[in-house]
């Protein structure tokens, strides 16, 4: 009969080798002087060393450590020689819920390789300058719930793989401009919150300009804002777009109405009673005929396959003889435009996890901008030509050369001119006084001259001279024209102005 085998005594020998293992590493993990302390959990290249009461980080971190857990301890200070030796594999570092009140400006010297660091829910009172300068590899960091009043300009300068920023729950006073800012900004960014803090003002205009992906991704809720149009415009154009930012906290948008009494309002009420602001539209491209303009499509995400259909529908058709193409960006160059390309662009965009459309409204103008300019010149030139119309007009009736009253060798004798012929001449013809020129209006108020209702009195003696007078120059031929033009209204009971 056949001894057994000896690989029968295998087992005992692995669960021995695991006992040693395990022994060793949680050797190495001790906390320094504290025998009474429970040691860190070893898990693979893992090592959680949470809820363990520590007031300082455990010394001998093995080299191979890619994840450190340190959270809800008591760790109050991270200098600069809490890890002695360089962690090249330390990837993520976890010191969330502790009481963190300083960070040394070389904490994160042997640690460069960090992508995720969580230092939430802890009480560090600012951000110094260049405190996360080693950290160039970062992509994830967690600093809500802490007690920050600044954050220094160049805080996050170096950070150039940036992409999650959690600043809530804070005492932030000033919005970090120069992290969105156009020339200033991490390319990278597509998260930044900012909610829950005291900052009481907005770059509204330059949150305006950002690309749909990072407003996105722009959390500003529950600030003290003042209230005001432009603020409610900028809410609900994110809101049109189903913004996370806005769509996700939609009743945690409040801002302070001007006054005395600091009353918070919801900002989508503005366009109610409290402000009256207008309600939002999208409004339309515009261009006009044989300009170049390029419509771009804004997604929510980056990176995303873009097609486009034209107006009618119809399908964009790569090479084929139309005005309009895709860029390698994804936006679409019209050019030259034409007065058919009026009308709704739709962008298509995809990805493996996401799908967009975004409709573009473009109006041609049915001319071109000099043609614009030419009747805008066109118009001025008319309203000149009126202009000068009515000066010659006035000129004419105001400033006509005087008649034959000032002419020399005539005489003024009341044969050559009649109270009737000046109720409606315009040239005085009443002696040489000067203050009788310019008078186109007389009124004849010789008692002696009327009758009943203001008419002149045909029995007067006066009348009777002068109407022998007009009488004899008619059949001789010479009566002067202002009299003949004053026949017919001799007898008109209202005055009549020219």
């Amino acid at each position: 009969m056949s001894q057994p085998s000896s690989p029968k005594r295998a087992p005992r020998s692995d669960c021995l080798e695991r006992a040693l293992t395990l022994a060793v590493c949680m050797g190495l993990l001790w906390p320094p002087g504290g025998a009474s302390v429970a040691p860190c959990i070893c898990a693979s290249n893992i090592l959680s060393c949470s809820k363990m009461n520590l007031s300082s980080v455990p010394a001998g971190l093995p080299l191979y450590t890619a994840v450190l857990d340190l959270s809800y301890n008591d760790i109050v200070r991270l200098r600069s020689e809490w890890t002695p030796v360089k962690l090249p594999k330390l990837r993520n570092l976890i010191l969330s819920h502790n009481n963190l009140l300083f960070l040394s400006l070389e904490a994160f010297v042997n640690v460069k390789h960090l992508r995720y660091l969580d230092l939430s829910s802890n009480k560090l009172p600012q951000l110094e300058e260049f405190v996360f300068e080693p950290l160039v590899h970062l992509e994830v960091l967690l600093l809500y719930n802490n007690k920050i009043t600044r954050i220094d300009h160049s805080a996050f300068i170096t950070t150039l793989n940036l992409q999650k920023l959690y600043l809530s729950h804070n005492q932030i006073s000033r919005f970090p401009a120069e992290l969105i800012r156009e020339k200033s900004r991490l390319e990278k960014l597509s998260l930044l919150d900012v909610s829950s803090n005291k900052i009481k003002k907005l770059p509204l205009d330059e949150m305006r300009l950002l690309p749909a992906w990072l407003r996105n991704g722009l959390y500003f809720h529950n600030n003290p804002l003042p209230c005001h149009c432009d603020l409610y415009t900028l809410v609900a154009h994110w809101e049109l777009r189903k913004l996370n930012s806005v769509a996700d906290f939609r009743d945690d948008f409040t801002c302070v109405l001007p006054g005395p009494q600091k009353v918070q309002v919801d900002v989508f009420d503005l366009s109610g009673d409290s402000m009256n602001c207008s309600t939002f539209k999208e409004a339309e491209e515009e261009a006009f005929l044989e300009q170049t303009l390029i419509l771009g499509c804004d997604t929510k995400h980056r990176n995303m396959l873009k097609t486009w259909t034209l107006p009618g529908p119809a399908a964009l058709i790569p090479g084929a003889n139309q005005t309009a193409n895709v860029m390698p960006d994804g936006s679409l160059k019209v050019s030259p435009i034409r007065s058919e390309d009026s009308g709704t662009y739709t962008c298509f965009a995809t990805s493996e996890a996401f799908n967009e459309t975004i409709y573009v409204v473009l109006k041609v103008h049915n001319f071109t901008m000099h043609g614009g300019s030419e009747t805008l010149n066109t118009a001025y030139t008319t309203l000149v030509g009126c202009l000068a119309s009515v000066v010659l007009v006035l000129v004419y009736l105001y400033l006509t050369p005087c008649r034959c009253f000032c002419c020399p060798g005539k005489g003024k004798g009341r044969g050559d001119d009649s109270i009737r012929s000046s109720v409606l001449s315009v040239t005085p013809t009443h002696g040489g006084d000067p203050s009788a020129l310019n008078r186109h209006v007389v009124f004849t108020d010789a008692k002696e001259a009327r009758g009943q209702n203001g008419k002149l009195n045909p029995n007067g003696d006066q009348d009777d001279e002068e109407a022998d007078a007009e009488a004899r120059s008619l059949m001789k031929g010479t009566r002067k024209k202002s009299v003949a033009e004053s026949i017919s209204s001799v007898f008109s009971d209202t005055p009549m102005m020219v």
